[in-house]
């Protein structure tokens, strides 16, 4: 399998966060060119893309970091302008870090894994598979807190006084979330002045 490095002139590594997006343009044999910063907004992906063919203004390839998530828009607005565009796996990060890490270098990082690599990862863009993949997460997590919930339900039940108790044991379970909503927090409310 031949490496990355023998097909292109250089490589963008992209640092992805939730509002900033760190480039560097890195070229074949690993020596850093140039980097920038953009927001991560359409703006910002046409200003990196404007980086980029000027850096490396023939054959490249961006490295993005976390393509199904902060990259995701990266990848698709690059996709969609013809640009050939790998995964690499974020760093494990140490539990401090202590200034040690900076998100250039975690770009320039990424460049030089993908120009390492000889298996790169094929994004997995949006569509549907993506679509359903949100779709089955967020009902796990809907599962997860109707479960915790009841779940709570039950222990109030259990360890509610005795007449009280034999109330809610009649009701199915809609009634007794219904019955149990009517009540409020008698506790005297304190001041915090004073």
């Amino acid at each position: 399998m031949t490496m990355l490095a023998e097909h292109v002139d250089g490589v963008i590594g992209v640092d992805t966060h939730r509002d900033t997006l760190v480039a560097a343009a890195v070229s074949p044999i690993g020596a850093v060119l140039a980097s920038t910063d953009s927001p991560a907004n359409a703006r910002g992906y046409r200003r990196l893309l404007d980086f980029a063919r000027q850096q490396v203004p023939g054959r490249r390839c961006w490295a993005l970091e976390g393509i199904g998530s902060y990259g995701a828009g990266l990848a698709v607005f690059l996709v969609q302008a013809g640009e050939q565009v790998v995964e690499v796996c974020r760093p494990k990060r140490a539990a401090n870090r202590g200034g040690r890490k900076t998100d250039m270098l975690d770009a320039i990082r990424a460049a030089k894994e993908a120009l390492a690599t000889e298996h790169l990862i094929q994004p997995r863009l949006r569509g549907e598979r993506e679509a359903l993949r949100v779709l089955l997460a967020t009902r796990h997590g809907a599962v997860l807190a109707s479960t915790a919930a009841i779940n709570q339900l039950k222990a109030l039940i259990i360890s509610a006084p005795d007449e009280l108790r034999a109330e809610l044991r009649k009701l199915k379970r809609p009634a007794q979330i219904a019955y149990c909503a009517q009540f409020r927090d008698r506790r005297p409310r304190t001041s915090s002045t004073g």
